[in-house]
This record gives C-alpha cells, sequence and structure tokens, in this order.
C-alpha cells in the first residue's frame, strides 16, 4: 500500500512536469513549422493542459478500468468549477466578460446535457464517444473560425509574446515533444496502477479514487495556472481555463476512453456525480449573470463554491465505505 500512495505521489508530480514540457515543445515546433500563434494557444496548448487527464483515461479504459476513467474526466470537471474557481474567487472577484455568458458558458451547458443523456443508460457506447468527439471537434472548429475572423486577438499576441520568451531551437522543441509525450505515458502508467492498488486495498471503486485523488491531482496544471492569474489580476483568464477545460474533458476525454472502450455507466455517475457537475454548472449561470451587479463571481460565492466541493466530497467518502 505504501508504494501505491509513493506510485500517486510521484506519478502525479512527473504528469504535471510532463505535460508542461510537451506543451512547450509542441507549441516551439509548430512555430517553427509556420503555425500562427493563435492556432498554437487554441489547440496546441489547449490540449496540452488537458493532456494529464486525457492520458490517464485513455490509459485506464485501455487497462479495463473504466471507472477510473469517467471519474477522472467527471471528477475534474466537478474539481475545476467548486475547488479551483472558488479559490480564485476568494482571491479575488472574477470579472466576467460577455463573450463567456453568450457563447462559452452555453457551450458547456450543451456539453454537459449531452453527456448526461448518454450516461442516463447506463453505457458509453463506441457510438456515443463518436459522437462526443464529433462534437468537440466542431466546437473547436467553430472557436478557430471565431478566433481568425478577429482582426486582434488577444490570446494570438499574448501567445506569440510567450513564444519570443520561451524560444528554443527545433531540435530541442522535437526533443521535449517527444519526451514529453513518452514521460506522460509513463507518468500515466505509474499513477493509475497506484490508484487502483488503493482502491482495492481500500475496498472501494476506481470510480471513487478517479472523481477524488486522481481528479484533483490531473486538475494541477489548472489550479496552478488560475491562482498566477488570480494573483497577477487576471481573473477572467482562470474561468475561461476552467471552461476551456471542462469543455475538454466533457468531450474530447471521455471521447477518447469511449472509443478505445465502452464505458458501462453505475446508476451512482448519474444520480450524483453528473448531477453534481450540471448544478455546478448551471450555478455558473447564476453567479455570472450577476442580477444585483456588475457580472462577477464574488468572493462570497467563492467560498459557496469550495463549500459545495467539500460537502460533495465528504459525501462521496462516506457512501464509498458503506
Amino acid at each position: 500500500m505504501t508504494m501505491a500512495f509513493f506510485a500517486i505521489i510521484f506519478g502525479l508530480v512527473l504528469l504535471v512536469w510532463s505535460a508542461d514540457r510537451f506543451v512547450g515543445g509542441a507549441a516551439s515546433a509548430a512555430r517553427h513549422f509556420g503555425m500562427s500563434p493563435l492556432l498554437i494557444g487554441m489547440v496546441i496548448v489547449g490540449f496540452g493542459t488537458s493532456a494529464p487527464e486525457m492520458t490517464v483515461s485513455a490509459l485506464a479504459a485501455w487497462q479495463g478500468n473504466p471507472g477510473l476513467a469517467l471519474g477522472n474526466a467527471y471528477g475534474s470537471n466537478i474539481a475545476n468549477i467548486a475547488l479551483i474557481l472558488g479559490l480564485t474567487a476568494l482571491i479575488g472577484p472574477i470579472a466576467v466578460h460577455s463573450r463567456v455568458l453568450e457563447k462559452e458558458l452555453p457551450l458547456l451547458t450543451a456539453a454537459t446535457a449531452l453527456a448526461a443523456w448518454q450516461v442516463w443508460d447506463g453505457e458509453i457506447t463506441r457510438f456515443d464517444a463518436w459522437v462526443l468527439l464529433g462534437a468537440f471537434a466542431a466546437v473547436m472548429g467553430w472557436s478557430i473560425w471565431q478566433g481568425t475572423r478577429k482582426r486582434s486577438d488577444a490570446l494570438g499576441s499574448e501567445m506569440a509574446h510567450e513564444l519570443r520568451v520561451h524560444a528554443m531551437p527545433l531540435r530541442r522543441a522535437l526533443f521535449w515533444l517527444v519526451a514529453g509525450l513518452a514521460l506522460l505515458i509513463v507518468s500515466s502508467r505509474i499513477l493509475v496502477w497506484g490508484a487502483v492498488e488503493i482502491a482495492q486495498g481500500f475496498g472501494i471503486s476506481d470510480l471513487v479514487i478517479g472523481l477524488t485523488i486522481v481528479a484533483v491531482g490531473t486538475s494541477l496544471p489548472e489550479l496552478a495556472s488560475s491562482i498566477i492569474a488570480a494573483r497577477k489580476g487576471e481573473h477572467d483568464i482562470a474561468l475561461g481555463n476552467v471552461i476551456g477545460s471542462n469543455l475538454f474533458n466533457t468531450l474530447a476525454v471521455v471521447g477518447i476512453a469511449g472509443a478505445i472502450n465502452p464505458i458501462p455507466v453505475a446508476a451512482e455517475v448519474f444520480s450524483r456525480d453528473m448531477l453534481a457537475m450540471a448544478a455546478l454548472t448551471v450555478s455558473l449561470f447564476v453567479f455570472c449573470y450577476g442580477f444585483r451587479g456588475p457580472h462577477r463571481i464574488s468572493r462570497l460565492e467563492g467560498g459557496i463554491l469550495l463549500l459545495c466541493y467539500a460537502a460533495y466530497t465528504i459525501f462521496l467518502l462516506a457512501t464509498a465505505f458503506e
């Protein structure tokens, strides 16, 4: 059991570090081959920040641990909204731009509704998985089209600056692209092994381990970037990161895992976890619309989100040992 705990800690640290190396190498290599900074920011960095969830869930599905794959994706969504946005809002209220209310939150709500409809019958089939991946491709295509229509784009400008500051030769970029991907796979295997061993040792399902330890661990990149953004006063970046990550988890991460192996869904996933995820997504609408003032998530609302996460986690662990 000690080895399993060590494997989870070591696996998570290596997973987060290798994801950062992979993103840096991929972004620099893409720039060398002529890709625009905007596309690098939207596609490569967007994929890279969710690379931990993607590799862990894909490997878990391939090894026959579907509960871990699904728990990682949905648990990360719950942690992103309740834990990460809650902590970020406590540091400083999160300003909400109209674009988030008009485009991004409705997209996330629609994706959550699609996910709920798919898990309701107790299985995510390969057909369901391809529907998710098709929806993700459509969302990415629409986002890229919207971004390229703008004459000046903040993400593109910021990405161009980052690429200049962290420039690297093509040979080094390709090295970190390949080495980062290899380490992502290795660290995911270590993490999955540790998680399954702990689940079996304590007699709980791998779904619960996926919803808690693994989900929070693979969300560490989003947590770190959101806290850094909040301390710099860039609170809207934190909200954008969370919505983008949740869209990726709901559509791409579950879609990839389901395409590898159909995922049987326990009844409590819909009645407990999916409802919690949906309720938190709807709560963002309520908080962001700001019926009593400007569009923002206040410190009080951040505290409410954190309390919701604590209550969900306590309930989850209490029922796991019954």
